[in-house]
């Protein structure tokens, strides 16, 4: 007898162990089957894989024909590269020297210089081709360097030029003005807060307002105020997302720590809107809707351009649909919804990425651009959402205060942007805007197809990503050939280029024809040697023996 209720009991206890297992296995599956296929979406593997890479460095012979292209191809690179440093040596000498003199002392410029191409070439080219990394003026869609040259400005200053850098210059001469009697008093306020207060509420509709000082800060805010109402652990992001450069939102490369509270999911999936519908621990989700020009793909940077498999292209219906959706699964669940909005906020449209693609968040993170030229990060959200205290515990506070928050200086330039935002002129630089610019990208393609370069582009809006239709492991050449066409692209080189939208039809026509001859000289210089048996999975592969060979 007590032998038969001591098996029953047993029993029972293994039924209730399966019966609670059962459920968080099926859980864990729905959630690694969620995650990008790719390390984009698994980032402690792709933590254990970025430890794995050795690093080395090509000596010229391997420089120029790490492709094993044949000899008299290897040949003409390397005089066409003797020829583009004595260019380069020539025209901008005292830019060059003061960027290697800041070099010596300046940690963000070594770090950008050293990471324009893939690792494997970086030595010998930091050698030979010397760059510039000091301008002097700006003006129209053009900026100066030390040296008198005039470059077409891609950069967008990543992202805050959205009107014209003389745009910004007025901003930030009204700031003063409007401020200088204040000055750099803190911890109170300049009156210019409440028009910039009023301006905000309108254009993110919702109901109140907190200043930061970065769109890092601000995403750092809003996801501390999801935790503390929800009382939940998790945020969501989708994979190659990018939220600024603190742990929970960067897992993967770049980041020391792993993640904690993370789950990076697919972007667009269904599995992910499964996982956000059975979990209970998901305080948030964070949208990049910059993410629609290249769903699931890290920021592209001509670094990790080793073959030609980069892809990208816009469907502003289906990311529309994906973010309804999202939407109602997270008002099912009692998520918070965050729109990052601090690089593509007044880019998109005057209401930003809520009013382009026709769907509201909980929270709203701005930066860059509503500055007014000047450093800043903003949360607008609902009120029950951006309460910091609770009254029934009274010590129990999400607390979120920064010396420089509402800087009168600031605060008086955002509104001269907000101003200028409001003003016709400047919104009908908003009509018909996919039209026009999606026009400019089809010119380009044409333009580069006409010319029978391995070139093309994909845009969203104002924001172009560059193509490579042929298998090639010199794509990141390009980026020093429209440099000496006199176009000023960013250390990420043809993986972002940035328009203002006051560049007009003449400035993009110059824009294309430069491209296209700079295209068709480094063809013609023989970095795109045309392989026939050359394919991206090859290169890939080539490149993980030569990484094997050099661990040994």
């Amino acid at each position: 007898m007590n032998e038969t209720l001591s098996l029953s009991a047993l029993s029972a206890l293994a039924l209730g162990a399966l019966a609670w297992t059962l459920p968080r296995a099926r859980r864990r599956i729905a959630l690694s089957r969620a995650k990008h296929r790719s390390l984009a979406g698994h980032s402690r593997m792709a933590q254990r894989v970025v430890s794995l890479i050795p690093g080395y460095a090509y000596d010229e012979a391997r420089f120029f024909g790490s492709d094993d292209a044949p000899e008299p191809v290897r040949a003409r690179r390397k005089e066409a590269f003797r020829r583009l440093c004595e260019d380069f040596a020539r025209r901008w000498p005292a830019s060059a020297a003061m960027t290697a003199q800041a070099r010596e002392g300046l940690s963000d410029l070594r770090f950008t210089g050293s990471y324009r191409v893939p690792f494997q070439y970086a030595p010998y080219l930091s050698r030979h081709l010397k760059l510039g990394s000091f301008v002097r003026a700006s003006s129209g869609v053009t900026v100066e360097d030390l040296d008198g040259n005039r470059f077409h400005d891609l950069t967008g200053s990543y992202g805050v030029n959205v009107l014209g850098y003389d745009a910004y210059k007025r901003c930030i001469a009204q700031a003063v003005e409007e401020a200088g009697a204040l000055g750099p008093v803190l911890g109170v306020y300049h009156p210019a807060l409440l028009d910039n207060l009023r301006r905000l509420r309108e254009i993110s509709g919702l109901d109140e307002v907190s200043f930061h000082m970065s769109g890092t800060e601000a995403v750092m805010q809003a996801v501390r105020l999801a935790r503390y109402h929800t009382r939940r652990s998790h945020l969501v992001r989708f994979a190659g997302a990018y939220h600024g450069w603190w742990e929970d939102v960067q897992p993967g490369p770049g980041n020391p720590l792993p993640p904690r509270e993370t789950y990076t999911l697919q972007d667009m999936s269904e599995r992910a809107l499964g996982v956000l519908r059975t979990r209970r621990d998901i305080a948030c989700v964070l949208v990049n809707p910059l993410q629609a020009l290249h769903a699931n793909a890290a920021a592209p940077g001509d670094a990790s351009l080793v073959d030609s498999s980069r892809r990208a292209g816009f469907d502003r219906t289906a990311y529309a649909a994906w973010l309804r959706r999202l939407r109602e699964v997270c008002s099912e669940r009692g998520i918070v919804l965050i729109f990052d909005e601090v690089f593509v906020g007044f880019r998109l449209a005057p209401g930003g990425a809520q009013e382009y693609f026709g769907v509201r968040a909980d929270l709203v993170t701005y930066g860059k651009t509503l500055g007014g030229g000047l450093p800043v990060g903003v949360v607008c959200g609902r009120k029950a959402l951006m309460k910091r205290f609770r009254e029934e515990r009274p010590a129990d506070v999400c607390f979120a205060r920064g010396t420089f928050s509402a800087h009168p200086y600031v605060m008086t330039a955002m509104r001269a942007f907000l101003q200028q935002l409001e003003r016709p002129e400047v919104r009908a630089l908003y009509d018909d805007l996919d039209t026009r610019w999606n026009a400019h990208a089809d010119g380009f393609n044409r333009a580069l197809a006409a010319a029978g370069t391995p070139v093309r582009v994909a845009n969203l809006s104002t924001i172009w990503t560059v193509l490579y239709t042929r298998p090639s492991r010199y794509n990141w050449m390009l980026q020093f050939y429209l440099r000496a066409q006199g176009l000023a692209l960013s250390w990420v080189g043809t993986g972002r280029l940035i328009f203002s939208l006051d560049y007009g039809d003449a400035d993009m026509h110059a824009v294309r024809e430069r491209f296209v001859a700079a295209a068709r000289r480094m063809q013609e210089d023989g970095w795109w040697w045309d392989d026939p048996d050359r394919t991206n999975r090859g290169i890939r592969r080539g490149i993980l023996r030569e990484m094997l060979r050099q661990r040994r």
